[in-house]
């Protein structure tokens, strides 16, 4: 923990231009919240403190944060919501005292790295500045801070790292315009002159609110110092204003995990079409084919492969496991050399053995799968204890609910279960049992039996025939 810098993330705004009845922080982008990718972000710097300044639904994102374990934050509540100036002098008795220096991030700008917050950090204890500015030179500048240098550093070229002023895309002259070095929104600050420097802040007559970039014009004027440090990649200052921005920045979270995978020993097949979250963990020599979509914290092992419109959710898959294309599974269990698919449905609870196949349109719901089980195609297994070796027919089901209650079937090792069958729970078949095709089971089955339930066949001769025979005429026609 380094104990000379404090973070405090601003995540109190409502984002009124997303239209939505959820906080802007909590949408999310690369599977997680924006908030949440801010925090595991600054989590990530091991700082003395991790403060979260809340607002708009600030019950909600506490609860949010909480629940995803980060249990080591303070939150500071922003009541009334007058900007981003405000929002730090709303925190000013926790955060003046956290740390000498206060690195202050934005809860909607998920693609920054520690990487790049570790050398802004850096940059400021060298320059000995009291504030220290993220910037980043973007082709398109539009809607963002222009950053004003104190000599020749209109152009965003300048050696000069000093800073004289942010000025906003709305208040900019036609000149400052074409400036393409911008504003981050990410400060790293000397504490105790940030502070005093937010009392000097005024409210802005027209939006009504306190702007923390009126600071860097406050400390630069009292030749403080101001510096930048401009990020070597500018997509990672992107901010988020609309879903519009919401999906571009998802896109790139996505490319980003993909590349990660890649780079790791994962062949990815048309990376640009798969969409894996930021927390999924695969094996390498996995391949990843187009369309899959890996979600939550998914774990997958070494020498998988994923087939083309695969969804998997909060799952876990062994080595050498085999999803054949379009198969769903949600936290499901997948043991080494399982073969799934096409089209299966994995739900939660389900576990499946080694070497086992389950096939064609077979979904199996809150049951343990044994080794080298064989279902391949068209049977439903819900609340089922399932040994090794147990085949079974096309068509089966267990039949697990009785209008009011779930029951469990158990079919012990080496069953074979013959296609059509129904097992109506709580029901047990023993080891090495046969149920002949067709068969409704409600009684347990003995071990090494042949069970067979279904009506006697009966045969009329030319009954058919006779059916389709021309009547004989009838009256009136």
């Amino acid at each position: 923990m380094d104990h000379r810098f404090a973070i405090a993330i601003l995540a109190a705004g409502q984002g009124t231009r997303f239209r939505s009845q959820r906080a802007k922080v909590l949408h999310e982008a690369g599977g997680r919240t924006l908030i949440e990718h801010v925090v595991q972000t600054a989590a990530q710097l091991s700082p003395r403190d991790i403060f979260v300044i809340v607002g708009h639904q600030a019950e909600a994102v506490i609860a949010h944060l909480q629940e995803r374990g980060f249990r080591r934050l303070k939150f500071i509540f922003q009541k009334e919501r007058l900007g981003t100036g405000h929002a730090l002098r709303s925190g000013r008795g926790p955060l003046a005292n956290a740390a000498p220096q206060l690195l202050v991030l934005s809860g909607d700008t998920p693609l920054l790295t520690p990487q790049t917050l570790r050398k802004l950090i850096a940059a400021h204890r060298r320059s000995q500045a009291a504030a220290t500015v993220l910037t980043a030179e973007m082709d398109d500048p539009t809607g963002y801070g222009r950053i004003l240098r104190a000599s020749g550093g209109t152009d965003g070229r300048s050696s000069n790292h000093s800073i004289i002023a942010i000025v906003e895309q709305k208040s900019a002259t036609a000149e400052q315009r074409q400036i393409r070095e911008v504003n981050s929104g990410i400060y790293c600050f000397q504490t105790q002159p940030l502070f005093r420097a937010l009392q000097q802040v005024k409210l802005d007559p027209i939006k009504k609110e306190y702007y923390l970039t009126d600071v860097i014009a406050l400390l630069a004027g009292r030749g403080l110092g101001v510096h930048a440090f401009r990020a070597e990649d500018p997509q990672e200052v992107i901010g988020i204003n609309d879903r519009v921005e919401l999906a571009r920045v998802d896109n790139l979270l996505r490319l980003r995990k993909a590349r990660e995978l890649m780079r790791a020993g994962v062949t990815i097949q048309a990376p640009e079409s798969v969409r894996i979250d930021a927390g999924v963990r695969v094996g390498p020599d996995t391949e990843i084919e187009p369309g899959a979509v890996l979600r939550g914290r998914t774990r997958i092992g070494t020498n998988c492969r994923i087939g083309a419109g695969c969804i998997v959710a909060d799952s876990e898959l062994a080595d050498g496991v085999v999803l054949r294309p379009c198969c769903v599974l949600t936290e499901s269990r997948i043991a080494s050399g399982a073969v799934i698919g096409p089209f299966s449905h994995l739900r939660p609870g389900t576990e499946i053995g080694p070497g086992s196949q389950i096939g064609a349109f077979v979904e199996v719901k809150k049951s343990r799968i044994g080794r080298g089980v064989h279902a391949h195609h068209l049977a439903y297994l819900g609340d089922a204890v399932l040994g090794d070796g147990v085949n079974v027919g096309a068509g089966t089901i267990t039949c697990n609910f009785d209008g009011t209650r779930k029951h469990q079937t158990v079919i012990e090792d080496g069953v074979f279960l013959g296609s059509g069958t129904e097992l109506v729970a709580p029901l047990r078949v023993g080891r090495g049992a046969y149920v002949a095709a067709g068969s409704t089971i409600t009684e347990e089955v003995p071990a090494h039996a042949l069970a067979l339930a279904r009506a006697r066949q009966v045969v009329k001769a030319g009954w058919a025939a006779r059916r389709k025979a021309p009547s004989a005429a009838k009256p009136g026609r």
